[in-house]
């Protein structure tokens, strides 16, 4: 599946790591904070990553919870955005969100989204003001390849006319 010249643009933009840090000072200044940064963004998967430094940690040594969230949401939204790119209006919005930890978060860690495929396949599928749901996992892995966290990011997106 290749990407609209939309996609593409937008695909660029969150990858350039100039660029993205502009993009979140604006947009999402806790990306900013929390030193987040796309490692990759395909119509396959979304990485994010998250340092383990003195802005995302909390008083019990590991990763704030809500630092990892938020790496977790943008490794989700970050491929939400990829597949509406170009594609019309659309609004979406999370609607659920559930989350499970494994290990302590003492070290950086990548969140993966590998839904891609399916995400663009729903997003394609939806007519003018249809909506739709769709629960998009991100795992979170240490740099020993250590599952620490699983997040489960439940997306509405609604076709606007």
């Amino acid at each position: 599946m290749n990407l609209n010249p939309q996609a593409e643009s937008y695909r660029k933009k969150m990858t350039n790591s100039v660029i993205f840090w502009f993009i979140m000072l604006f947009k999402l200044p806790s990306a900013v904070f929390w030193r987040l940064s796309i490692q990759s963004l395909n119509v396959e998967k979304c990485e994010v990553s998250i340092p383990y430094f003195w802005r995302s940690k909390n008083p019990f040594r590991s990763i704030y919870f809500a630092a990892l969230a938020g790496a977790a949401e943008l490794s989700t939204g970050a491929l939400c955005q990829l597949a509406l790119a170009g594609k019309g209006s659309f609004s979406m919005l999370v609607v659920d969100f559930r989350a499970e930890y494994f290990k302590k978060a003492d070290q950086k860690i990548i969140f993966s989204c590998n839904q891609g495929l399916e995400l663009f396949t729903k997003i394609d599928s939806l007519e003018v003001n249809e909506s739709g749901q769709m629960t998009l996992i991100s795992e979170g892995k240490n740099t020993a390849g250590e599952r620490v966290a699983r997040f489960h990011v439940t997306w509405s997106f609604k076709r606007k006319a």
